[in-house]
């Protein structure tokens, strides 16, 4: 997987296709009190954007752009806090959401475990896999 990182916001000239899965990264669990630190977005072909976010204008115009696009299709995880973040910190109107955690709770109603950690069969070591988004770059 290519990672590529851009500070402040994504590159004017970027097509990140029709589908593409974000996620973001705060300083804690309060979106009001924590700020947005780094956006995640892929569109599945083997190549992640890292947005570092500007935590003084949070002004990432290209990418609030995106997020605005009613022909792409946003897949997120927890859209609930994502959307809160997003639509907080960089005033966007996001539409053309699927949430995997709803629609396992829809498809999957003989559980109640719908958190990715449910998903997968392997272990994540999270000291050797987390990432210090609010770092400088």
């Amino acid at each position: 997987m290519k990672v590529k990182i851009h500070k402040n916001d994504l590159p004017s000239n970027l097509n990140p296709g029709k589908i593409i899965a974000i996620d973001t990264e705060t300083m804690g669990l309060d979106y009001k009190r924590d700020p947005l630190c780094l956006v995640q977005i892929s569109s599945g072909d083997e190549e992640v954007h890292l947005i570092q976010i500007n935590r003084k204008t949070f002004k990432a115009d290209n990418l609030k752009k995106i997020l605005e696009d009613n022909h792409i299709k946003k897949i997120f995880q927890f859209a609930r806090f994502d959307l809160a973040v997003l639509n907080y910190y960089l005033k966007t109107d996001i539409n053309n959401v699927y949430c995997t955690k709803i629609a396992s709770k829809i498809g999957r109603t003989y559980t109640d475990k719908h958190g990715l950690k449910d998903y997968r069969d392997w272990e994540t070591d999270r000291k050797s896999t987390r990432l210090n988004s609010s770092h400088r770059l």
